[in-house]
């Protein structure tokens, strides 16, 4: 497989000026440059920039796939949106990694792990990914949570991923509605591979999302009840470009200012990763015994079907052996299977009714008669017609 990279880079909250695009420009002369996006591929060499640069200074997400396995999704979010020390507890080695940089927080996200199938679907994944970003800065913490998972759950497939000094480390607070991932959030799972298992027995642990309805007419008075200067304010971040983010800001001040309640991990890092073995190993026992008993069942309407197609060809007598001559006639390979499929009924007919002495030598009479016919002899040769 040749070598392949793809770079993207998306503004949200405030398109790149002309200056800024130029800039940007200098790093790649092939790249696709627009006031929101940037991307570029590379089958050799490598991206001159520093994609953690770009989005300090210019893009507010940055996604990165290549053909060796590895997954990067980079995002900033404003340091009032979401605290640094609540994304440090879920921070997991060199997978989930943040920090802060002027105004913003930024959260890097990476699952190096490469399975052999290469799918150029991720390419297309910033599109649904950056709507986590909303969702943290409004306060749900699951995306968090899935980064984590997906950072420990390399350990099932990697012993030498951690020490063993994370053994008994306590897991971080489990946001509630892991059972009920929106779209952004399924996709990040899935482009950072958390495994199914460890999710399901993870979200044993999440209680169930409160259902949040905003009633337009509350909110409208809510509204009505800012500070003129607070809501000139906001309206001109809205102008220049910040639409986004001042929408999560409200959001999360109409609600509250606090985010989604998440219980406190109480599960360590081997009692999840055991508990998903357990869970894999009792799934893969079921869906056996559920492809076993789908083979019986169809076996057992084989059975039943083949004994209907025998009930019927007994019935019809001497005119059976009259089609299979006309089959064997026509001289086309599809006609002489469907006259070899009546010979292995009839002959199943004939020991069932003690007769096998009988039909050996209507088939031997077959075999001379059409002793020019190469194709069809092969056929006789099933030993369903001549054991």
């Amino acid at each position: 497989m040749s070598e392949y990279q793809y770079y993207e880079f998306v503004a949200v909250d405030r398109p790149l000026t002309e200056s800024q695009q130029a800039q940007v420009r200098e790093l790649s002369t092939r790249a696709r440059i627009t006031a929101t996006r940037f991307v570029n591929e590379y089958h050799w060499g490598n991206f001159k920039g520093d994609p953690v640069r770009m989005v300090e200074r210019y893009y507010d997400a940055h996604l990165y796939v290549t053909t060796w396995g590895t997954h990067r999704f980079l995002f900033k979010l404003p340091r009032t949106a979401l605290g640094l020390d609540v994304v440090d507890q879920y921070c997991v080695g060199d997978y989930v990694t943040a920090w802060t940089v002027g105004e913003h927080l930024l959260i890097d996200m990476t699952s190096d792990e490469y399975d052999g199938d290469w799918e150029e679907s991720a390419e297309d994944s910033l599109s649904v990914l950056i709507g986590v970003r909303s969702e943290l800065a409004s306060g749900d913490l699951r995306a968090l949570y899935l980064a984590w998972l997906a950072g420990y759950g390399t350990w099932e497939r990697d012993e030498d991923a951690f020490d063993r000094d994370h053994d008994e480390q306590l897991g971080p607070p489990v946001p509630p509605g892991l059972r009920a991932l929106t779209a952004p959030q399924l996709a990040l799972a899935e482009f950072l591979r958390v495994d199914p298992d460890v999710l399901e027995v993870a979200a044993r642990a999440s209680p169930n999302l409160a259902a949040t309805t905003d009633d337009p007419s509350a909110v409208a008075a809510w509204i009505s009840s800012l500070d003129i200067a607070d809501k000139d304010g906001l309206l001109l971040r809205v102008a220049l470009g910040e639409s986004t983010a001042v929408r999560a800001e409200l959001l999360r001040r109409y609600r509250g200012g606090a985010a989604q309640p998440a219980m406190a991990g109480t599960r360590t890092v081997t009692d999840l990763l055991d508990g998903a073995a357990r869970h894999r190993a009792e799934r893969e026992r079921v869906q056996a015994a559920e492809r076993d008993r789908e083979l019986a069942r169809q076996e057992a309407e084989h059975l039943r079907e083949r004994e209907r197609r025998l009930r019927r060809l007994t019935t019809e007598g001497e005119a059976v052996w009259g089609r299979v001559e006309a089959l064997v006639e026509t001289g086309r390979g599809r006609s002489y299977d469907e006259a070899a499929e009546l010979l292995a009924d009839l002959r199943e007919l004939a020991e069932r009714d003690g007769y096998t002495n009988e039909f050996a030598c209507r088939v031997a009479n077959l075999r001379e008669r059409h002793a020019r016919r190469p194709a069809f002899l092969r056929r006789l040769a099933d030993p369903n017609i001549t054991r």
